[in-house]
């Protein structure tokens, strides 16, 4: 392994905690701030570093949104790191325990997944010396504090890092704002923070977001989403539907009282185009659809065509049964919310899908799928005016997010 190069602030997550640092005293640290930016790597490695050099024979926790995020976006990184150093560890998949011998010491380090208000349960019970919660804005309060409260051990420490959220968001109220309250350290990173970024690849980073991913992703900022989810789309970036393409989907967001939207989507030199598209409302309608009849439209949608998979709202169960039955090749779509949202504004903003002009209801819902300002400290969109955007996002996000090796974020798919 080359040289490591680190910038003064990731130096600072490194040493914090040593006893020459003017922050020893400290009983936490919160890293939060832009993408790329460098604290992922830093936080990770500072930790082991920490909890090898003032702990033997101890039981330390790792959580991620997921386990497998966490092993992607953190130990595939910091282990090689940690074994340029000559540590020797080793890792038993099925207990989801890492085991760490470096300087003649060893430890247990536990790694959990905080994805919804049930994993609080899994940390019950053990007592840890420090606890590392990577994306900690992405999980769930309940979990947190309980992974905090395993800490009980004499000397142990708090490490936290994220991607900022809203400013209701109840992690940045609780301990962002009150970090010098809980005797936190609080770094805000910045892409300049992580040197090795070129100005390019930073540039590049900043023509990828708008609105309000811009300034939480590219500034670091907490701030609320507000407008448009799409504010960046504009008229000049509907396309024409291509001659011919080489492969086709559909997407599928079902309702019964609320529209059925579905898209077609064929692939043309690496550009996904929606090129037609069904949307029924049944209160517009006054009258109802069943399962065969849209089975029906869906077939007149693919006009014949080779369609590889229809992707389908994963709530409508017999819809898809109905499908199968009629030899369609059905899959759940993905259904993150935030991160579909985020991918999908990628691809727009890169051109990576279009949508062309005979499709009048998705680019109605363009321009009328807006962020809910009631969200009550959490992101969310208002429920009106999203069904072509569902079709849409679950297109993208099964489709495209397996071709980019999964998405998170934030996540993302991580961009962190």
């Amino acid at each position: 392994m080359s040289r490591p190069v680190f910038s003064e602030k990731q130096r600072t997550v490194l040493t914090w905690w040593t006893p020459g640092s003017p922050y020893t005293g400290r009983e936490a640290i919160v890293c939060d701030g832009a993408v790329r930016s460098g604290k992922t790597l830093a936080m990770g490695l500072g930790f082991f570093l920490w909890a090898l050099s003032n702990f033997d024979g101890k039981k330390f926790g790792m959580c991620g949104k997921t386990i497998g995020a966490l092993r992607r976006n953190l130990l595939s990184e910091v282990l090689p790191w940690l074994s340029a150093l000559g540590a020797q560890w080793r890792e038993r998949r099925t207990e989801n325990l890492l085991t760490v011998r470096l300087w003649g010491r060893e430890n247990q380090f536990y790694i959990f997944g905080g994805r919804d208000e049930s994993s609080a349960g899994l940390v019950q019970g053990i007592t840890f010396a420090g606890v590392l919660l990577d994306e900690v804005a992405l999980m769930p309060r309940s979990f947190v504090e309980q992974a905090c409260a395993r800490c009980s051990v004499a000397g142990s420490r708090l490490w936290f890092n994220c991607n900022p959220a809203g400013p209701s968001h109840w992690f940045y109220r609780a301990w962002i704002q009150e970090a010098e309250q809980r005797n936190c350290l609080r770094l805000h990173f910045t892409m300049e923070d992580n040197p090795s970024l070129t100005e390019d690849i930073r540039k590049r980073y900043q023509r990828l977001y708008t609105g309000v991913f811009y300034r939480r992703f590219v500034l670091g900022q907490w701030v609320q989403a507000e407008g448009r989810v799409y504010d960046f789309f504009s008229a000049d970036m509907v396309g024409r539907a291509p001659a011919d393409c080489e492969q086709w989907y559909v997407s599928c967001d079902y309702g019964t009282v609320n529209p059925t939207s579905m898209g077609l989507w064929g692939r043309h030199r690496g550009v996904w185009y929606r090129v037609k598209e069904f949307y029924f409302s049944s209160r517009q309608a006054q009258r109802q659809m069943t399962d065969e009849e849209y089975a029906q439209a869906l077939e007149t949608l693919a006009g014949g065509r080779e369609i590889r998979a229809v992707i389908v709202d994963p709530s409508a169960a017999s819809f898809m049964e109905v499908l199968r039955r009629k030899g369609w090749r059905v899959q759940k779509a993905e259904n993150d919310v935030l991160s579909g949202i985020r991918l999908t504004s990628d691809c727009l903003k890169n051109g990576e899908i279009v949508i062309c002009e005979g499709c009048t209801d998705c680019l109605r819902e363009m321009e009328e799928y807006v962020w809910d300002l009631s969200g009550g400290g959490r992101d969310r969109v208002r429920k009106e005016h999203d069904h072509a955007m569902d079709d849409m996002r679950y297109f993208v996000a099964t489709v495209l997010g397996k071709s980019r090796g999964g998405f998170a974020a934030c996540s993302v798919e991580r961009k962190c």
